[in-house]
């Protein structure tokens, strides 16, 4: 079920915001309710996960293709996680099994006009700047293809998992009460805008090359190579598989647990330091590092790491 969020920091720009976020509170400003099923975007926390929440891409008849509809939305949900200090992980992910992100929808495409191109790659390149930036963890959860501009969102994550074959059925963790589904492997991980005459073009070509090495990243675009699951975790475009008979979803969970037992401002620190590597000198960094650190010795998540290290038990962060 999806229910409405109840507030939102200073975000007077959403005037109109189509992406629903379920159960959950944000800063000021109420956002109007949006039922799951009509929007193509949309945000969900996961209940038995405290600070996880999921951001849906819900076009599966086109394996969301990013339509200009599913664009607006998407920017205004990362435009609310990026204000809500109680989101801890962001998974993106499909609202069904058996699709990541088809890339631009082609067809769509064919109707527009050269300028209408023009704002939709730059408002692309705005969206997946936002999800990049944001100052949580973000992962990819791959269930199904990540061409081109999917890829291209799956890499401005900081993780990307993949769903891995299964011949038999397989339980679909969010849909576990409804039954099981045919599972089947994720195959078509890639970047092929050269065959079709362009170029990757929101960040491609920077973020593999970030990523991979220039070598690597000049072979796969080059080729317009088209990866499964094991072929990208082995030349590292995807840092996780999951096992068989279960989702990249179920894994993508699995990690965002691992990674939201952490403190929140130490995880938002660690990101922004971390992000700033590829910009600046060594020395530049270690002071940026320092900067990030410093805060961090006067918070009460410190305090409380300390106090429940000395009691034997888990730590209870708050963000604080």
């Amino acid at each position: 079920m999806i229910l409405t969020a109840s507030r939102v920091s200073n975000l007077t720009a959403l005037r109109s915001v189509r992406c629903a976020y379920a159960g959950r509170r944000f800063l000021q400003t109420q956002i109007p309710p949006a039922s799951a099923s009509s929007a193509e975007a949309y945000l969900e926390p996961n209940h038995d996960y405290p600070g996880i929440v999921s951001l849906l891409l819900n076009r599966p008849r086109s394996k969301n293709a990013i339509s200009l509809r599913l664009l607006k939305e998407l920017q205004e949900c990362l435009d609310i996680v990026q204000f809500d200090k109680s989101t801890r992980v962001l998974i993106v992910r499909s609202s069904t099994i058996g699709a990541f992100c088809a890339g631009a929808d082609l067809v769509e495409r064919a109707t527009m006009s050269k300028a209408q191109v023009d704002k939709f790659l730059i408002d692309l390149r705005r969206a997946l700047g936002t999800l990049e930036n944001l100052p949580v963890p973000t992962i990819a959860a791959i269930d199904g293809p990540a061409l081109g501009g999917g890829l291209e969102m799956g890499l401005a994550c900081d993780l990307r998992v993949a769903g891995e074959h299964s011949e038999v059925p397989f339980r679909v963790a969010e849909e576990a009460k409804a039954g099981v589904r045919e599972g089947h492997a994720v195959t078509k991980i890639g970047l092929p805008e050269t065959k079709l005459g362009i170029i990757p073009g929101a960040g491609g070509t920077q973020r593999l090359t970030r990523l991979l090495g220039m070598a690597k990243a000049k072979d796969l675009i080059f080729t317009a190579r088209v990866m499964t699951a094991q072929k990208a975790l082995e030349l590292g475009v995807v840092d996780y598989v999951s096992e068989p008979q279960t989702t990249g979803y179920d894994r993508a969970l699995q990690l965002a647990g691992e990674i939201s037992t952490s403190a929140p401002l130490a995880l938002r620190a660690a990101k922004q330091a971390i992000s700033r590597v590829p910009d600046v000198g060594f020395e530049s960094g270690l002071d940026f590092e320092r900067a990030s650190y410093e805060p961090l010795l006067h918070s009460q998540d410190r305090l409380e790491a300390l106090k429940a290290f000395k009691e034997k038990r888990p730590p209870v962060f708050k963000g604080e």
